[in-house]
C-alpha cells in the first residue's frame, strides 16, 4: 500500500469516527445541544483537529443526511418490481414506515429532531431523493388517471397523505407512544389501506400542498425536514 492510498484510509476512518460520533451525540442530546467541541471530545481529538473535515457540526448533519437519506432512496427501491402503480404506491410508503425500524437513528435525526438545519438549505445533494419522489408522484398520477384516487390538481396532494399516514405510526413507535402489546406494523398497515381505500372512494379532499417544491419537501420547523427525504 501506497503512501497516499494509506492517508486516504487513515482520513476516511477518522472522518467516519466523526460522523458516528456526531449521529450519537445529536440523537442522545439533540442536535442545537452539540458543538463540535463536543464531537471532538467524544473521538479524543482536538477541536482544531475535526476542523480539517469538516467546517460546521451544519457540514456534518448534512453528511449524515445525505448518508441516510440515500438509505431511504435504497431501501424504497424495492417498490419497482411491483406490478401495478397502485400497488408500487402503497410499497412506497409502506417502505418507508419499515425504514424507520431499519435504520432507527438516521430515521430520528432526519425526521424528527425539529432542530436540524432544513435540508433545502443545501438542496443539491439530494437529487436521488427528489427522483424518488418523482417516481412515487408519477405512479399516484397514473392512479388519478385511471380514476382510482380523486382528481386533484397535484399529485403531491395525495403523497403527502400517505407519507403523513407512514410517518406518523413511525413517529408513534420511535416515542413510545404506543401501549403495551400494540402492533406498530398492524397499525401502519391499516392506516395506509384506510388511506388508499378512502381516495378509491372519492373522497372530497380540502388539503392543498405548497407552489414551492422545495418547501414542500422540507416539512418547515415543526416537522423537521419531515417532507426532505422524498
Amino acid at each position: 500500500m501506497g503512501i497516499r492510498e494509506r492517508q486516504s484510509r487513515e482520513r476516511e476512518t477518522v472522518r467516519r469516527k466523526i460522523l458516528d460520533a456526531a449521529r450519537k451525540l445529536f440523537l442522545s442530546e439533540s442536535y442545537a445541544n452539540v458543538s463540535m467541541r463536543k464531537i471532538a471530545e467524544q473521538i479524543e481529538y482536538s477541536p482544531g483537529a475535526i476542523y480539517s473535515y469538516f467546517t460546521s457540526k451544519e457540514e456534518i448533519f448534512f453528511a449524515l443526511a445525505e448518508e441516510g437519506l440515500q438509505f431511504v432512496r435504497t431501501h424504497c427501491s424495492t417498490t419497482a418490481h411491483a406490478n401495478a402503480p397502485l400497488e408500487r404506491v402503497r410499497e412506497a410508503f409502506w417502505r418507508f414506515y419499515t425504514f424507520s425500524k431499519a435504520q432507527p437513528e438516521y430515521f430520528s435525526l432526519i425526521f424528527v429532531d425539529n432542530a436540524v438545519p432544513r435540508i433545502s438549505r443545501d438542496w443539491e445533494r439530494f437529487s436521488s431523493m427528489r427522483e424518488l419522489r418523482n417516481e412515487i408522484e408519477q405512479d399516484i398520477q397514473l392512479c388519478i388517471d385511471e380514476g382510482m384516487f380523486p382528481a386533484v390538481d397535484s399529485p403531491g396532494v395525495v403523497f403527502r397523505l400517505l407519507w403523513t399516514a407512514a410517518y406518523g405510526v413511525a413517529v408513534f413507535r420511535l416515542s413510545h407512544r404506543l401501549a403495551p402489546g400494540e402492533d406498530s406494523d398492524a397499525l401502519a398497515h391499516d392506516l395506509l389501506d384506510a388511506t388508499i381505500a378512502g381516495l378509491r372512494h372519492g373522497i372530497d379532499l380540502h388539503f392543498s400542498p405548497a407552489s414551492d417544491t422545495r418547501e414542500t419537501l422540507d416539512g418547515g420547523e415543526g416537522f423537521s425536514n419531515l417532507e426532505s427525504g422524498i
